[in-house]
């Protein structure tokens, strides 16, 4: 199967959240179980050459993939969660939003200094919650190999957000 093929499951929703949004919803790759594999296989090809010790997943639907990444690639799992949802020792940031502003947390010993990572989520738009991963992950001495998405929206400029880290994305959608 194509990444091609893949971004045709991709919808499309106008006006959500709000009005001029045009909405990518990956919920058909998710329901169907050979897309969904698909996905998952080729994330694992674009870790391969970067040789992570563990994937970093971004609250909430970077979880989904950055898990069952984690699981094929025989690494270990860290979640990067809303402020208030874990349950031990964390460090947090806050930053701003399209509509307001949000606070990631990171337990402060689910990396050790120098670790090498991979950011995993499911949509790359403005960068700011990327970005905000990325600086969590640098409180912690992380080594941040690539930020990975299976989707990008290029006109919104998030990757200006993720300098110099490497991001790939598996599809790129125009026009926001």
């Amino acid at each position: 199967m194509s990444v091609a093929k893949l971004a045709l499951t991709i919808r499309t929703i106008p006006d959500f959240p709000k009005p001029g949004i045009l909405f990518r919803d990956i919920s058909p790759l998710l329901e169907d179980a050979a897309l969904f594999h698909e996905t998952i296989d080729l994330l694992a090809r674009e870790c391969t050459p970067h040789q992570p010790s563990k994937i970093v997943g971004v609250d909430a639907r970077g979880f989904i993939f950055g898990a069952a990444l984690a699981y094929k690639l025989g690494l270990g799992f860290v979640p990067v969660r809303k402020k208030g949802k874990l349950p031990s020792l964390t460090l947090s940031h806050s930053y701003d939003l399209e509509y307001g502003s949000a606070e990631l947390e990171i337990h402060t010993d689910s990396i050790r200094p120098g670790e090498q990572v991979i950011v995993v989520d499911d949509l790359l738009a403005t960068g700011g919650t990327a970005g905000a991963v990325l600086k969590l992950l640098a409180q912690v001495g992380a080594k941040v190999l690539l930020a990975l998405f299976v989707v990008e929206l290029p006109d919104l400029g998030g990757r200006a957000h993720l300098a110099p880290c490497e991001v790939r994305s598996l599809m790129v959608f125009g026009d926001q």
